[in-house]
């Protein structure tokens, strides 16, 4: 009876305390659902549709409010003005990094996408250089991703116009690229240990979109005591670390501080020019996660986009005919697409951000955490608060897109058919922490679709009205549904 007694007491201070926690700062913070003691509002977020779940909160409260997602406070930006209000005009004060605790538990803080402080903006200074220096943006670049483009081709013709399953030769396309990039080495579309690393990256990509891993993320001592598929995360991030790592001992072996091949290299050098007298952040381990980092985005978020776009090109035949036609007239059937033809090209170029608009990728974006006590929109937002940034509130906002839950090039077209930007435009996020790899993923976006589309005529095995588009997961990512097609040449 005694113990009984006490486990009762001890309980119902836990959650006293549990109340008081999240009580104490409610009157500074922005406005939101009251919060149920240690689990706080979860139970009023669906975790396997979140990006309609703030959307159904943010008519109730407002552009701006708070979410306790176990006993810590979240703050949700949703809509243009506040993401914009927040990561460009106060880049500064939310910038760093909010926890995601399951990746984490692999990278430890390093690398370029979870790190924060002085750590975060040296590294991502150093990548965002050594990638303009190896190319970014320039031709031997867009030369690298056009002779991919003709390698996955030359894959897709050897299905002879059999139903396939696009999910690995779309994967290993972007993949080739950025491994030239990182270690200076392309893999054949059937060498067994890249397809080992390709599958997975896919696996980890929909694992870290599933609902039990938004669990996880909140619960983090789930991470550490239950049984489930975070652990396969944990396994696939550390394989691939594995690997890169001995990519590492072999660029050490082989480092000529005068001539650097490629991304590793110049890390190398770099590592060996810090003054040894002080902690350096150009450390192997900093290294093999950074190029992870790297490895990971460069590859998944990309091949997801590809995969989609085929997807919606099969749902709307008649935005396909309307690309292969401009493809016919500006590039025809003799030259790869380049660049350059972008300008000459709006409806593909619309098209390509359409889809991205549409798919709206990464629904709730990395989570932010403010570097300070900010005063924003006079609410008060403690140091190392979490902030959640709606991408899906902006991609799906009616008032500048006519009708956002359709797919419609015409989104961004003006009324003479030229292309037209978009503010709204934010696939990649925005201010300071914006994707490092956009220039390369939309360069490889709009040169794998039009070389993909110059070459064959894509035909869908059902018809176009029965094709699903729904996300299989709209978690950390909205991931297309898997499909069949055949690539017909043309």
């Amino acid at each position: 009876m005694d113990l009984t007694v006490a486990l009762v007491i001890g309980l119902s201070c836990l959650l006293l305390l549990s109340l008081w926690r999240q009580n104490s700062g409610r009157g500074k913070l922005p406005p939101g659902p009251t919060p149920l003691p240690i689990i706080g509002n979860f139970l009023q977020i669906d975790v396997k549709d979140i990006r309609q779940s703030l959307t159904n909160l943010s008519k109730v409260y407002g552009p701006v409010f708070t979410l306790y997602l176990g006993t810590q406070p979240t703050v949700v930006l949703h809509g243009y003005e506040a993401v914009k209000e927040a990561l460009i005009d106060h880049g500064e004060e939310f910038s760093a990094r909010g926890r995601f605790p399951v990746v984490e538990k692999v990278n430890k803080g390093f690398g370029i996408s979870l790190s924060n402080g002085s750590r975060w903006k040296e590294i991502r200074r150093f990548t965002l250089m050594t990638l303009r220096n190896l190319g970014m943006g320039k031709r031997n670049i867009e030369d690298r991703v056009q002779e991919e483009a003709q390698c996955l081709v030359e894959e897709l013709r050897k299905t002879n116009g059999s139903p396939c399953d696009p999910t690995y030769i779309l994967g290993c396309a972007p993949c080739n690229v950025i491994c030239s990039i990182i270690f200076q080495k392309r893999f054949d579309y059937n060498d067994q240990e890249f397809l080992n690393l390709m599958e997975k990256l896919n696996e980890t990509m929909k694992i870290l979109s599933s609902p039990w891993i938004q669990v996880c993320n909140n619960f983090p001592a789930l991470i550490d005591y239950c049984p489930g598929s975070h652990n396969r995360v944990i396994k696939n991030m550390a394989y691939v670390q594995s690997y890169l790592m001995e990519k590492i001992k072999e660029h050490q072996k082989s480092l000529d501080a005068t001539n650097p091949r490629d991304f590793i290299d110049y890390y190398l050098i770099k590592g060996k020019q810090e003054n040894h007298s002080q902690p350096s952040e150009f450390t192997l381990e900093n290294l093999s996660i950074t190029v992870n980092d790297l490895f990971g985005a460069g590859t998944e978020t990309t091949s997801t986009t590809l995969r989609y776009a085929l997807l919606l090109l099969l749902k709307h035949p008649h935005v396909t005919a309307k690309v292969q036609e401009e493809i016919d007239r500006v590039v025809g059937r003799h030259r790869s697409p380049c660049m350059q033809d972008r300008s000459s090209m709006p409806y593909t170029d619309a098209m390509v951000h359409e889809v991205q608009r549409y798919i709206d990728l990464i629904p709730t974006n990395l989570p932010h955490a403010v570097t300070s006590d900010i005063k924003f929109r006079n609410y008060l937002i403690p140091k190392g608060t979490t902030v959640l940034t709606s991408l899906s509130s902006i991609l799906k906002d009616s008032k500048e897109f006519s009708d956002p839950e359709t797919f419609d090039p015409a989104h961004f077209l003006d009324e003479k058919g030229n292309f037209k930007k978009s503010d709204y435009f934010m696939p990649f996020s925005t201010g300071k922490r914006m994707c490092a790899g956009e220039g390369l993923a939309r360069m490889e976006l709009f040169l794998f679709l039009t070389t993909i589309l110059q070459n064959f005529k894509l035909k869908s095995l059902i018809h176009p009205k029965d094709i699903d588009i729904t996300p299989v997961y709209s978690g950390f990512a909205s991931l297309p549904p898997t499909y069949q097609l055949c690539f017909i040449p043309v």
